[in-house]
Parts: C-alpha cells; sequence; structure tokens
C-alpha cells in the first residue's frame, strides 16, 4: 500500500495515521511544537477557561472516567468497569487500579466525588453542568468504588461523565496549577506564549511517543502559518483559511489532512428579547443568509452546510438544509408578516478574532438588502464571555460552538441564548430518560427538527477540520470532536 493510500484510508477511516506507516525510527524524547490560536484563559475547565484548554490538557494532563475518543466513541478510562441497576437510577463504578495523580497522591473515589461536584457547583461555568443535574447522590463507599444516584435515568451518563476531569481532591485553585492523572504535566505557562507540557514519567498507562508538548499561541492565522514553514512548529492543530493551504498541498515536507468537526458557526440572537421573540423575523433572517457563498468566501471548497446545530457526527443528524433555504423575496414577507416591513435595527456584538468580523461584515450586507440595519460591536472573548454568556446583555452574537452532541443547549432555557420551546425541553429531558439509544435518537432527532423550524439561531456552517504538520510528525489526531487534541501518540521521525 502506498503512503498516499494509507493516508486516505486512515482519514476515511477517521483515525490517526500510525507512525509505524513510515520506515523512519522516531526520537522518544522529541519535543512536539503545536501552533495554535486558542490559548486558555486559565487552566480549569469549569472557571471559563476557554476551548484552548480542553485542546491542551484534555486527555494530556487530565483525564476523566471515560473518553470521548477521536473516532467519535466513549470509552472507559479511569474507570475498570462499571454497572446500572435495572431502573438506571444508580450506576457503580470501580476505578482501576494503580492510577496517581501527579503529585504521587493515588486516585480515590473521595477524588471522583469532589471532582463531579467541582462541575455540578453553583460557582461552576461549566457548559455541561445542566447535562449532570440529575445526580441526587454521590457515596464512595471504600477507595476504588463510586456510587452515583440520579433522580431520573440518564442515558448519556457515561459520555457527560467523559467531561468531567478528576481532579485531586487535595487541589485547591487550579487556575494556574494542575494535579491530573494524564501522561503529561504541566511545565512553563509563559502566557500569551507558550504552554508546555512534559512526560509524566509514572503515568499508569502506556507512555507518550514524545518528551514533550510545547503549544506556541498566535493572534493571528499568517504568522501561524508562517511558523509551520519557518519550522517555528511542528502541527497546526486546525488551519483557519483555505488560502493558507496552498502552501502546504502538493508540497512533500507536509501533510494536509480533513477530519471530522463539531464546531458550528452561528449567530445566535437573544431569543428573550424583540424582535428576536418573533419566530418569524429569525426565519426571515434565516433566508436573507445565502450561506454557500458565505461559506465559499470564508473556506473556498472546504467546510459543509447544516440546517441546525446538529452535524453530521452526531447520531440524530437529519438534513435540514432546505429548511428556511436562501429565499430574500421570501425574507422580505415574513418580515413585513412580522410587523417589521421597513426592517429594524440591532446590534450584533462580534469577536475579535477571526472569522467572526469577516463574517458580521457580510450579515451586515446581506441584511441591508430586507431593510435590517446591522450595527457590528467588536468585542474580546473575554467581553464575550461576560457580556453574553453570563449576562445575556445582547441582542445577537456571532459564535463557534465546539461541542460534540451539544443539542441538548437548547433544551436549557437559561442557557445564553435564551430559547424556549416547552416540546423542546420535554424532547431533550425524554431523550436522556430514555431506556434505548435508539428511543434517545429518535427524541433528539424530532427536537432537531423543531429547532430548525424555529429557526432558533442562525447556523451559518459547519468548519472543516484541517490539520497539518510537517511530514516527519505522525500519530496526531484528525478529527476536531470538542477541540481536544490528544498529543501523546504523536511521533517525530529522527
Amino acid at each position: 500500500m502506498t503512503t498516499k493510500t494509507l493516508l486516505l484510508a486512515a482519514l476515511l477511516a477517521g483515525v490517526a495515521l500510525p507512525s509505524a506507516a513510515f520506515a523512519q525510527s522516531y526520537d522518544p524524547n522529541a519535543s512536539i511544537r503545536i501552533g495554535s490560536l486558542y490559548e486558555p484563559q486559565n487552566l480549569d475547565n469549569t472557571a471559563g477557561a476557554g476551548q484552548g484548554i480542553n485542546e491542551a490538557f484534555n486527555g494530556n494532563v487530565y483525564e476523566a472516567l471515560f473518553q470521548l475518543t477521536d473516532a467519535g466513541s466513549v470509552e472507559p478510562k479511569l474507570v475498570e468497569s462499571y454497572k446500572a441497576s435495572d431502573d438506571g437510577l444508580t450506576y457503580t463504578f470501580t476505578l482501576k487500579d494503580g492510577v496517581t495523580f501527579h503529585s504521587g497522591d493515588p486516585l480515590t473515589s473521595a477524588d471522583v466525588k469532589y471532582s463531579i461536584e467541582r462541575v455540578t457547583a453553583e460557582t461552576s461555568k461549566s457548559s455541561r453542568k445542566k447535562s449532570l443535574s440529575t445526580i441526587t447522590g454521590i457515596e464512595t463507599p471504600d477507595d476504588k468504588t463510586v456510587v452515583i444516584t440520579l433522580s431520573a435515568r440518564s442515558i448519556s451518563l457515561p459520555y457527560n461523565l467523559s467531561y468531567v476531569w478528576i481532579v485531586n481532591d487535595a487541589a485547591s485553585d487550579i487556575t494556574a496549577t494542575e494535579d491530573g492523572t494524564g501522561p503529561y504535566t504541566l511545565g512553563e505557562w509563559r502566557r500569551g506564549s507558550a504552554l508546555a507540557l512534559e512526560r509524566f514519567d509514572g503515568y499508569w498507562g502506556a507512555a507518550p511517543t514524545n518528551g514533550e508538548v510545547v503549544y506556541t499561541y498566535f493572534t493571528d492565522a499568517t504568522a501561524l502559518n508562517n511558523a509551520l514553514l519557518t519550522n517555528a512548529v511542528d502541527i497546526i492543530t486546525s488551519v483557519q483559511s483555505p488560502d493558507s493551504l496552498a502552501q502546504f498541498t502538493g508540497n512533500s515536507a507536509y501533510t494536509v489532512t480533513e477530519g471530522a468537526s463539531t464546531t458550528k458557526e452561528l449567530l445566535a440572537y437573544n431569543d428573550r428579547v424583540a424582535p428576536f421573540d418573533n419566530v418569524k423575523v429569525r426565519k426571515a433572517l434565516a433566508r436573507a443568509t445565502d450561506k454557500a457563498r458565505l461559506l465559499n468566501s470564508i473556506w473556498g471548497d472546504y467546510g459543509t452546510l447544516i440546517g441546525s446545530f446538529v452535524p453530521p457526527t452526531d447520531p440524530w443528524y437529519v438534513d435540514l438544509t432546505s429548511v428556511d433555504a436562501y429565499d430574500v423575496d421570501s425574507a422580505k414577507a415574513l418580515l413585513a408578516e412580522a410587523g417589521y416591513p421597513d426592517g429594524f435595527e440591532f446590534t450584533l456584538d462580534t469577536p475579535d478574532y477571526d472569522p467572526h468580523p469577516i463574517v458580521a461584515q457580510f450579515l451586515q450586507s446581506e441584511y441591508a438588502k430586507i431593510g435590517v440595519k446591522v450595527n457590528i460591536n467588536i468585542i474580546t472573548a473575554n467581553e464575550w464571555y461576560t457580556k453574553v454568556y453570563q449576562a445575556h446583555d445582547f441582542q445577537a452574537t456571532l459564535q463557534e460552538h465546539v461541542n460534540h452532541r451539544d443539542i441538548v443547549f437548547y433544551g436549557n432555557p437559561d442557557f445564553y441564548w435564551g430559547y424556549n420551546n416547552p416540546d423542546v425541553v420535554k424532547l431533550i429531558a425524554d431523550a436522556e430518560a430514555a431506556g434505548s439509544q435508539a428511543e434517545q435518537v429518535e427524541k433528539l432527532t424530532e427536537a432537531n427538527k423543531i429547532i430548525a423550524e424555529d429557526a432558533a439561531s442562525n447556523w451559518l456552517y459547519l468548519y472543516p477540520q484541517i490539520v497539518v504538520s510537517a511530514a516527519n510528525v505522525t500519530g496526531y489526531p484528525i478529527n476536531g470532536l470538542n477541540s481536544q487534541f490528544f498529543a501523546y501518540g504523536i511521533q517525530k521521525s529522527e
């Protein structure tokens, strides 16, 4: 099998290419230099750290009871075995033996209890907190056993627990430190510049195939691309512009892979406030958006059009791109029916990093055609978090949502966009209490269709997931599920 064929086969299978496919030997102590645009705001994923902390720490520094693999399956990680009661209200987990934290303390059931309660605490900023709200009790009958009781059946509990990083219960403030069980410890973190992870020789599992990983952070895509071209980094975790790919495709010095993405670019309305509390207004804006032209202007031939919040990798995906398809005349008619024959004016809070400002300008031009004036307000990522996510002080905003299986956010009326359809709330709750996966898929598929018909948000496109590396670097994940990037299998040939 040729290298080119092997690359294609690995890509279609959704797995990282093993370096054993190449004749070269690899350096087990190599430093893997990763370039990224997503520096963590802090190191605690319950404290509003942003997607960068997931990219650097998930599976690398911290581990969970279960792990969402790069292929999208959920597998036990720190759990040796588990069982659910017949009524689905009690789960009993047995922890693996021989697991220690980086500080040297052994993993115990008390650490698991502490870690879950960190995520579900009132002060937690974890977007997955509501997903664990059915937990009514956590018991630790011995050091290796955790018993979780629920108020209602939760078919997604193992999946939801994959978001709970297990932290040493002796740790306190971990916004700038860590004490996890993963294959790497935190090295030096130079804020605004780089974050280093060092191999943990006391790791309970298979040792990483490299000596350290250094994330170097950039504020724009051009500088990031130049870093790879000048050998300052080995990998770009997610290429941000198709224009830059011409520098790498067809060049034997680099490997370009396109995997599955869960990152959705969306125009999110504050559905609590006028005029976005009117479904006809939301549908009008959806029909006034030439999404195909927008996607092409941003990504060329890459990326995918989606008709809802659900990407093709979710089991409840259906093609809903025909709902509120591009039709300017229909958009104008809907606005008139909604009581806005002459349009209206609104402010679009726009994060200051690509591609949001460009998308905002595109929407501004599109909506002017139907008499809607868009005032663009550029804000930082921190401002977005406090103003939009926390305070709900906005009319509309742009954001990329990276999470896997996150239709559940539309079942939470308290989420920042304020969408509240009782039928969807019930369907999502009933899906979680389902007795089988088939029932769960059926209910979430129906919820998916309803949010699309409601134009709950304006889902613009699904990002492509393009990873570019130096040709002598292999073994990295290629799919962009939850922006995680497992580094422990990356190899650099000598």
